[in-house]
C-alpha cells in the first residue's frame, strides 16, 4: 500500500451533556479493551523470550537468516499485530461491542502492540496499563465506517458531534478542503472540565504561511539544557531555551509542596518516621481539598505543555527560515534528564528535536545529526586544528591563532561546516571572515529577560559588551554607596549559620 504525506487538523466539538456522558462511557469501554490486549500482547513476548526458538534465533549473525528465524518465532507464539486483531475480535460480541467498533477496537489492539513491541526492542520501557480516566484518544482506521467525518461534524455509531468552525482561517480551509483519511477523537481536561476535539489526518501537506518561507542554506545549531544557539548564511542567534516558563514553574512547585503537606496530612499512618513512604500495601485518601489542588496543578501543567509547544513551533519556524538544511549534534537526551532533570523537564529540548524533524521532513527540509565523537566541535579549532578539551566553565574559545568567540556561537557555527561525520575544516576558514562579524552582532543582541541577568552559561556575565568576562574580576563595577556596617555583617553571618527545617 503506498504511504502519502499527512497532517492534522483540529476542530473543537460541541458536546452536550448527554453526549458527553456517551463519549465518557466509550473512552471506558476502550480503556479496558487496551489494557486486556496490552496484557495478551506481554504475555505472548514472556513465551516468545523463553521459546528455545528465540534463544537460537538470538545467537544468529545479523541478516536475512536471522531476521527469518525472528519471523518464525513470532509467527509460533502469536506475537504479531493481526493475531492482537483476532484476539480483540472477541469484545466486539460483548457488552463493549455496543460502545465500539470493530475498527477501533482493532487500532487499539495495534496501539497496545506497538507499545510492547518497542520495549521489546529495548527502545521504550515497559508499557503500562491504563487506570480509570486515563484513556484520552480514540481513532478509526479509515473514514468509511466507524468514527467518520462527514460534512461539518463527526459520526460514530449514532452520536453526531458538531465541530465549531472558523470558515475565515485559511489553515482550517485548507485542511476541510483535502481528504480525510481517518478521525481522532482527544478529550483534554480544561479546568477540571471536559472538553473534546476531533483531530482530522488529511492527506497532502500543511498549509503554509508566507511569513514561515523556508530559507535556503545551511544552519548550525547548539543545544543545550537551557540555552540554543543557531548560525546561518545571514543570521546568528543565542538565547535562553524557552525562558518564558520559568515563571509558570515557580507556581508549579509551590503546588507540589502544598500538594505533598496535604497528602501527608491526610495519610499520616502511610509514612515512616523520617518522612519517607512505608513499604507494603497501603490506601490513600483524598480530601476535597486536595482534589482542588490537584486539579489546579494538573490545569497548570496542561497550559505549561501547551506554551512550551506553542515556543517550539516559534523557534522551529525561525529557523526554517534561516536555511533548509540544518546540522545538529545527535545528543543523548536521557543523559540530559540525568545530569540536567529540572530544566530538561521544563524546556523539553529532545521534544523540541522532534518537532524540528517533523516540520523540516513537511517543509522538503533536512535535518542532519553527526556523531560528537568524530568532531568535537567543542573542543577544536578551525583555524590551526588545535585540539584541547574545555571544562563547562569555559565559555569562550580562545586560541593562540586568535580566533575568539563565544563557545556555543562558535560550536553552531562548526556545525554549519560539518559534511557527513567530520568537520571541513577549509570551508570554516573561508567563511570564517564574514561569520565573525555575525557572531558578534548575534551577541550584541541578547537581552535578558525580564530583567534578569544573564545565565552564566552565556560567559558574559552582567555586561553584555560581547566579550568574555575576565577570571577573577567583578562584572558589576556597581558599588554600594554606604557600605555596611560592622554589626549588618555580623548579622548576615549569623543568618548563614540558621539551619532551617524544611516545610513537608
Amino acid at each position: 500500500m503506498l504511504r502519502t504525506d499527512s497532517f492534522i487538523l483540529e476542530l473543537p466539538l460541541r458536546v452536550s451533556s448527554t453526549q458527553e456522558k456517551r463519549l465518557l462511557a466509550r473512552l471506558e469501554a476502550a480503556r479496558q479493551v487496551y489494557n486486556a490486549c496490552l496484557g495478551e500482547s506481554l504475555k505472548r513476548l514472556g513465551l516468545l523470550r523463553q521459546s528455545k526458538a528465540y534463544q537460537t534465533a538470538r545467537e544468529l549473525p545479523r541478516g536475512k537468516t536471522r531476521t527469518r528465524a525472528f519471523r518464525e518465532t513470532n509467527r509460533a507464539v502469536g506475537f504479531r499485530e493481526y493475531d492482537l486483531h483476532a484476539y480483540a475480535k472477541q469484545f466486539n460480541h460483548c457488552w463493549i461491542g455496543e460502545h465500539l467498533d470493530i475498527n477501533t477496537i482493532q487500532k487499539l489492539a495495534t496501539r497496545a502492540f506497538e507499545a510492547v513491541q518497542q520495549h521489546a526492542f529495548g527502545k521504550r520501557g515497559r508499557p503500562r496499563f491504563k487506570g480509570k480516566n486515563q484513556m484520552d484518544t480514540v481513532e478509526g482506521k479509515s473514514n468509511a465506517s466507524g468514527i467518520r467525518w462527514r460534512e461539518d461534524r463527526v459520526e460514530w455509531l449514532g452520536l453526531r458531534l458538531e465541530a465549531i468552525i472558523d470558515h475565515d482561517d485559511p489553515v482550517i480551509v485548507h485542511g476541510l478542503n483535502s481528504r480525510v483519511k481517518y478521525v481522532r477523537l482527544v478529550r483534554r481536561k480544561l479546568n477540571g472540565h471536559n472538553r473534546f476535539y476531533a483531530q482530522l489526518v488529511c492527506e497532502g501537506r500543511p498549509y503554509q504561511k508566507e511569513r514561515n518561507e523556508i530559507g535556503k542554506g545551511n544552519v548550525g545549531l547548539d543545544i543545550g539544557p537551557s540555552t540554543i544557539a543557531a548560525v546561518g548564511e545571514q543570521e546568528a542567534f543565542l538565547e535562553q531555551f524557552c525562558v518564558e516558563l520559568e515563571p509558570r514553574q515557580k507556581e508549579i512547585r509551590c503546588l507540589q509542596r502544598k500538594l505533598d503537606r496535604q497528602r501527608r496530612a491526610n495519610n499520616p499512618n502511610n509514612y515512616n518516621p523520617d518522612g519517607t513512604i512505608r513499604r507494603g500495601p497501603k490506601v490513600w485518601y483524598k480530601s476535597g481539598r486536595q482534589r482542588k489542588t490537584e486539579t489546579r496543578l494538573a490545569e497548570l501543567h496542561r497550559k505549561q505543555a501547551a506554551y512550551r509547544k506553542s515556543l517550539h513551533g516559534q523557534l522551529v519556524n525561525r529557523i526554517l527560515r534561516m536555511g533548509n538544511v540544518i546540522k545538529i549534534e545527535r545528543l543523548s537526551y536521557r543523559a540530559f534528564q540525568r545530569m540536567f532533570g529540572r530544566s530538561v523537564g521544563m524546556r523539553a529540548p529532545g521534544m523540541f528535536v522532534a518537532h524540528l524533524r517533523r516540520k523540516a521532513e513537511s517543509a522538503d527540509a533536512a535535518v542532519h545529526e553527526f556523531p560528537t565523537r568524530t568532531t568535537r566541535l567543542s573542543q577544536v579549532c578551525h583555524e590551526c586544528g588545535t585540539v584541547e578539551k574545555k571544562p563547562l566553565s569555559q565559555r569562550w574559545h580562545e586560541c593562540d591563532c586568535g580566533v575568539k568567540a563565544q563557545r556555543d556561537l562558535y560550536s553552531a557555527f562548526l556545525a554549519r561546516c560539518v559534511e557527513g561525520e567530520r568537520l571541513n575544516a577549509g570551508q570554516a576558514r573561508d567563511v570564517w571572515p564574514g561569520v565573525d562579524a555575525l557572531l558578534q552582532a548575534a551577541l550584541s543582541d541578547i537581552q535578558p529577560a525580564s530583567g534578569r541577568p544573564l545565565p552564566s552559561s552565556f560567559g558574559l556575565g552582567r555586561r553584555q559588551s560581547g566579550s568574555p568576562v575576565q577570571a577573577n574580576v567583578n562584572a558589576s563595577k556597581t558599588q554600594d554607596v554606604v557600605p555596611p556596617s560592622t554589626q549588618m555583617v555580623g548579622e548576615l553571618e549569623r543568618a548563614r549559620r540558621i539551619v532551617r527545617t524544611p516545610r513537608l
